[in-house]
């Protein structure tokens, strides 16, 4: 890596630093209130209530109508596991699930693992911006489909799915309707009270909170059995001890992600929106993947032809640039990623393939860091490539 006083961080969609804030606010709770939170004396108590407002202000933050419809979980996929094994248990009658081609691998990774276990999976497609056909939907979900679960926004392309129109169709059909909003939740608005859907998860550590804490939404009245059986925890909806200080943590980024929600949706887009169109400009043969307009305002994912993803990243890497692929190597070989895939990504533009996530702490002097350095990485790459020679 070369000499770089401080390393630009562009992949925030696979974690975020724990902004300072909310490491102090849970720092007492290690050594200091370490109390049980379930314990009847005044010690354990004051536990008790930092807990509340943990609820209130992840409730406060997507809009829940009572901090009494937030189940605290271990992670994003725990929070998915739980709701879709949560639903599927309260209706042991219906054996039919409806999903997308794009999802997270918790739900889609679910989904497989259900399909071999009696279970119906539909898988929707998308188009070449990544947007699902809302019609194919509707024809989709049947008497027997138990759950319909369709992500906010996508991990790879932060490509946002019309969830108000999605949520409302699964509604009058009759079905339960979960929806993954990791990636969402404390970048764009969301109001539960106004929706129609019937469970959401999110992850702390999207959103500068630790690593190890989620939550699942679970509106009143929904159906659902706990996913991990134990005391009275979570008013009985997911046994285990609470993990306290990641709790508070989380609350705490709650609060400052909804306070920094304008800036994501100006300041952020801004940069975001410089980087994509700069390298656009000065790498040829390079594409975005995924609608322009409906997406998150701190992703882009650029399709670089004729050159290899991870190669890019290992020379973004020497720079001390951190980004994503959207490759993995799998068995020996790079495979795209299914969502590229989904999307029809030729396999020339999908294997090259970066995913840039901001957030609230990049800055325009990394942006332009990236520009003045990464057009001539493609230039180098394709030098070599015996695919991208003269491109």
């Amino acid at each position: 890596m070369e000499n770089m006083s401080k390393v630009i961080y562009l992949d925030n969609n696979a974690t975020t630093k724990t902004d300072e804030e909310v490491f102090r606010e849970m720092e007492p709770y290690f050594c200091g209130l370490y109390g049980n939170p379930s314990s009847m004396h005044t010690f354990g108590g004051q536990v008790r209530r930092k807990l509340d407002e943990a609820r209130e202000r992840v409730a406060a933050l997507i809009g829940a109508a009572s901090p009494s419809e937030i189940i605290f979980t271990s992670c994003g996929s725990e929070s998915d596991n739980a709701a879709i094994m949560g639903v599927l248990k309260s209706s042991p009658g219906k054996k039919h699930i409806v999903t997308t081609k794009v999802e997270h691998p918790a739900v889609r990774n679910l989904c497989k693992h259900l399909a071999k276990n009696g279970y119906f999976v539909t898988e929707l497609g998308v188009d070449k911006d990544g947007m699902l056909d809302l019609d194919r939907l509707k024809e989709s979900v049947t008497d027997d489909t138990a759950i319909v679960s369709i992500m906010y926004a996508n991990n790879e392309t932060g490509v946002i799915f019309p969830i108000d129109e999605i949520a409302a169709i699964v509604k009058e059909k009759g079905s339960v309707f979960h929806t993954d909003a990791v990636q969402a939740v404390g970048k764009i608005p969301i109001d539960m009270k106004s929706a129609q859907i019937d469970l959401l998860s999110l992850s702390g550590h999207k959103l500068h909170a630790p690593k190890g804490v989620g939550a699942l939404y679970v509106k009143k009245g929904t159906k659902y059995s706990p996913f991990i059986i134990g005391g009275h925890q979570e008013h009985s909806r997911r046994g285990g001890t609470e993990n306290v200080p990641s709790i508070i943590g989380l609350g705490k980024a709650c609060e400052l992600a909804g306070a920094n929600i304008e800036y994501e949706n100006t300041e952020v887009k801004r940069i975001r929106d410089k980087l994509e169109d700069k390298l656009l400009e000065l790498a040829p043969n390079a594409r975005r993947n995924g609608n322009k307009e409906n997406r998150l305002p701190n992703t882009s994912n650029i399709s670089f032809e004729y050159v290899e993803g991870e190669a890019i990243l290992l020379l973004l890497n020497d720079l001390g640039v951190c980004a994503s692929s959207g490759s993995a190597c799998t068995s020996g070989s790079l495979e795209p990623s299914h969502v590229m895939r989904a999307m029809g990504v030729p396999f020339t533009a999908a294997h090259g393939s970066i995913r840039f996530s901001l957030s609230r702490y990049s800055t325009e002097e990394e942006i332009d860091v990236v520009i003045q350095r990464l057009p001539g990485i493609i230039t180098r790459l394709r030098a070599i490539s015996p695919f991208g020679r003269g491109k």
